[in-house]
């Protein structure tokens, strides 16, 4: 028997809205993925040839461009952090809607110039994304990564600004920052590997025309 095709799907903010697509594309997980207190990453579905994984959304794209997985789900803001040369995204999945934008303290906001500045520092988990963005007005962003606490740099001295995902703000304003600029919209999209299409077209093609029908 062939081995099943893997299916990469994120943890987080994504999942919830995930699911409900996948089953009408006729993929539902078995039940031990819905356990919480379930460690295990790799689960079976309804298909025996098709297979899930569950892992954090950076990673998913990176299982997908290399081909250990060969279809997922994840986010545009990764899919253009990275520009995996190998992945093919066919279809917006019209789901998880936000944006990635830059955010400094409120009362900090528009007090100094970007257009004479040669220099800033930002706190990401966005460096490649945040460099572009900057080098664009012809600035040089010194990136400081981070992978989660971003609201915290600024008041903590790490850095005057940050770039991250915004949906309504709130976060944000708690932490007394407001956005000052979008990098982008982002959304879910179906995610493919290149290579994986062309030698496993049976199962790919007619997955992603299925995903395709659920959207619209």
């Amino acid at each position: 028997m062939a081995k099943p095709t893997i299916f990469a799907i994120p943890k987080g903010r994504i999942l919830d809205d995930a699911l409900p697509i996948l089953e009408q594309a006729g993929i539902v997980p078995e039940k031990g993925f819905f356990d919480k207190s379930n460690r295990a990453l790799k689960f079976g579905t309804n298909r025996e040839d098709i297979d899930i994984i569950r892992v954090r959304a950076f990673d998913v794209a990176t299982f997908v461009a290399h081909g250990a997985a060969q279809i997922g789900i994840v986010g545009s803001d990764v899919i253009d952090e990275f520009q995996y040369s190998d992945l093919y995204a066919p279809v917006d999945l019209g789901f998880g809607h936000c944006r990635l934008s830059v955010a400094e303290p409120a009362e900090k906001a528009g007090t100094d110039d970007l257009a004479g500045a040669s220099h800033v520092r930002v706190a990401t988990k966005y460096p490649n994304l945040t460099r572009r963005h900057f080098e664009a007005m012809g600035v040089q962003a010194e990136c400081v990564k981070l992978n989660g606490a971003m609201e915290l740099a600024p008041s903590l001295g790490l850095s005057r600004r940050i770039v991250d995902l915004v949906e309504s703000g709130r976060t944000l304003k708690e932490n007394g920052l407001v956005e000052t600029s979008k990098i982008m919209n982002v959304s879910a999209r179906l995610i493919v590997n290149r290579a994986a299409l062309k030698t496993n077209h049976s199962v790919l093609g007619p997955l992603i025309d299925r995903f395709r029908e659920a959207v619209r």
